[in-house]
């Protein structure tokens, strides 16, 4: 509680409530290091506009590397946020070797439930470096393997003579 307090403006401890119940102090934080993200990020896209001309040489560069360190460390402190609220409610977590779930998720090709990266659009899947699959709207994978979102598996170009789409086992279907 203390943390979360910490990551708070201190005028929030002056607040009863959210010291007797730690799950609203979570949400609370959740919800100001959001918003602290998103000032960082409209921040440093303004930043070359609104500074012009307003400092001396190297001085924007320098601004633009304070937005980048304290973007990460707002960014880190969200996930940290994120995870302390997610155990006060009650959420198991089991220790992993190897990285983070969402790490792991990202390696593999999956979607975590909270991650933008991956979205689909009407024209087809969407890889998290924005390229087209060949799976479809609805969630089929590409012909790699992957899994939609029911987990069934795309068997397009496994199938049939020399991966041509459509066919199985060379026949239409």
């Amino acid at each position: 509680m203390t943390w979360l307090l910490d990551v708070v403006p201190p005028d929030y401890r002056l607040h009863g409530v959210l010291r007797r119940h730690p799950v609203a102090l979570a949400v609370l934080a959740r919800h100001h290091i959001a918003a602290c993200v998103r000032g960082a990020r409209e921040g440093y896209r303004s930043a070359r506009t609104e500074l012009s001309g307003k400092l001396p040489p190297g001085g924007m560069e320098a601004v633009l590397e304070v937005y980048r360190t304290e973007g990460s460390r707002l960014v880190e402190t969200a996930r940290a946020v994120d995870l302390v609220g997610r155990a006060l409610c009650g959420e198991a977590f089991t220790p992993q070797l190897g990285g983070t779930q969402d790490e792991r998720r990202a390696a593999q090709g999956e979607r975590g439930p909270r991650s933008e990266r991956g979205a689909r659009s009407e024209g087809g899947a969407r890889s998290e470096g924005g390229a087209r699959s060949e799976g479809n709207a609805k969630g089929e994978g590409n012909a790699k393997g992957e899994h939609g979102p029911k987990g069934e598996r795309d068997v397009k170009n496994e199938r049939g003579a020399k991966g041509r789409r459509g066919t199985s086992q060379g026949r239409p279907r």
